[in-house]
Parts: structure tokens; sequence; C-alpha cells
């Protein structure tokens, strides 16, 4: 593994054998060694018309953007963020994480990395504006924005998230996940929020589980274990 879990809110990582990490500003605890710390942006959702649009707006809406550093030399860093716990993805044949910007402590600098639309996950259509609007919608209620990051190749990625991980699988029935316990995906999973809502959530009187976030495909769904957003 090339992060090693230090305690359930701290992971360390060789920096020189990692080939250098990538990790959210303000991550860093303490590190021995030769490490040179640098300002990074993840690439942007690019494009005109309503890609650029839904770029800006995701940015202002949920800040997807958040600042991060490149880590590179030799020594080993400890990370860790709010106290929040961390659970690490290895991908060691490469693969696909999608989480938002909040929910990613840090990944290995190696791993091709993109804004993407959050209804771009999703399996429903419509129209661009449709999409876009939904997404939002998507974002609002798991503590995400518009906007989500994906991480392609081979490589490891740590999330954040508050209390224990769960990792489950997805393959034949959807897995049904309430949208604030939500973390991110890996594989191919699709996300598609759907509503529960009936008369008696209208009055007040309902389980309170009126948006159901749905997960389809062929992967697996991280989930929290708890309704808190980060």
């Amino acid at each position: 593994m090339v992060f090693e879990k230090v305690n359930s809110k701290v992971v360390s990582v060789d920096i020189a054998r990692a080939g250098g990490v990538i990790a959210r500003k303000g991550a860093m605890l303490f590190y021995t060694g030769q490490v040179m710390f640098s300002p990074h942006m993840i690439p942007g959702a690019g494009g005109a018309g309503l890609g650029a649009m839904a770029g800006v707006a995701g940015r202002m809406m949920a800040g997807e953007h958040e600042k991060t550093m490149l880590a590179q030399g030799t020594g080993v860093v400890h990370y860790g963020f709010a106290g929040l716990a961390v659970h690490i993805v290895d991908l060691p044949q490469g693969g696909t994480v999608t989480a938002d910007a909040s929910r990613l402590l840090g990944h290995t600098a190696g791993m091709q990395a993109s804004v993407v639309m959050m209804q771009s996950q999703s399996g429903s259509g419509g129209g661009g504006l449709r999409n876009a609007l939904r997404g939002a919608a998507t974002g609002a209620l798991t503590g995400n924005g518009l906007m989500t990051t994906q991480l392609q190749g081979q490589g490891a990625v740590v999330l954040l998230a508050h209390g224990e991980v769960m990792e489950l699988r997805v393959g034949g029935e959807p897995v049904v996940v309430d949208p604030q316990a939500f973390v991110g995906t890996l594989g191919h999973v699709q996300t598609q929020l759907k509503s529960a809502l009936s008369w008696r959530d209208a009055v007040g009187r309902g389980a309170g589980e009126a948006m159901q976030l749905h997960c389809t495909g062929d992967g697996i769904v991280f989930v929290q274990a708890s309704e808190q957003k980060l």
C-alpha cells in the first residue's frame, strides 16, 4: 500500500515511493526528510456553453476546486484533516474513483484528475440544463456540489468521512443510499437521485427519507456512518 493508516484519522506516505502526492491545502500534519510543497490545481471542466457555465456554477456553489498542494522529494509525510476519518482506496490495476473534492484528502500524483458534472454520473436522460439542475439538487443533498472530482489510473486515493466508511458492492439490484451518507464510488457506478416523497412527508409525518440515491452498475459505493455533511 502506498498510503499507510496511522490511526483512524491520519495516514502516512513515502513521497518518493508514491511518485509525489497531491493533497488538500492544510492537510499536512508533519513530515521528515527533504520534501517540497507547491500549489496545484485540478483541471477544470473544459469546453464552452453549458460545460463552461457548469464549471463556474460548480465553483460558486461548492468550491469543487479545493486548494491542493503537490508534495515531492524524499521523506515521509503525515496527513489528516479536521479530525475526520480517513479511508484508503488502492487501485493497483487502475480504475476510477469519483468523489466530491471536500471528501478527498489526497491521492498519488500519477493519477489523472478531472472535474465533471455530477449528473454525468447519473443514468437519467434529459437535456443539458435539466441534467445540470438535477446535478445541483443531488449535490445540495449529498453535501457535494454541481461538479465532482474524478480520479483515474493506477495509484491510491484517501477519502474523508464522518465515522468509518463502509464499502458496499454494487451489481445486480440497486444499492439505495441516504444522500448525506454518500461519500463516493469506485468503478462503473451510476448514481441517480430519486424522490420517495408521499403525502405523509408533505404534512410532516413521514419517515424523513424523502430523497434517496440509487446506485447501479458494477463497482463499489462508499458510505459513511453518519448523515453529517463535510
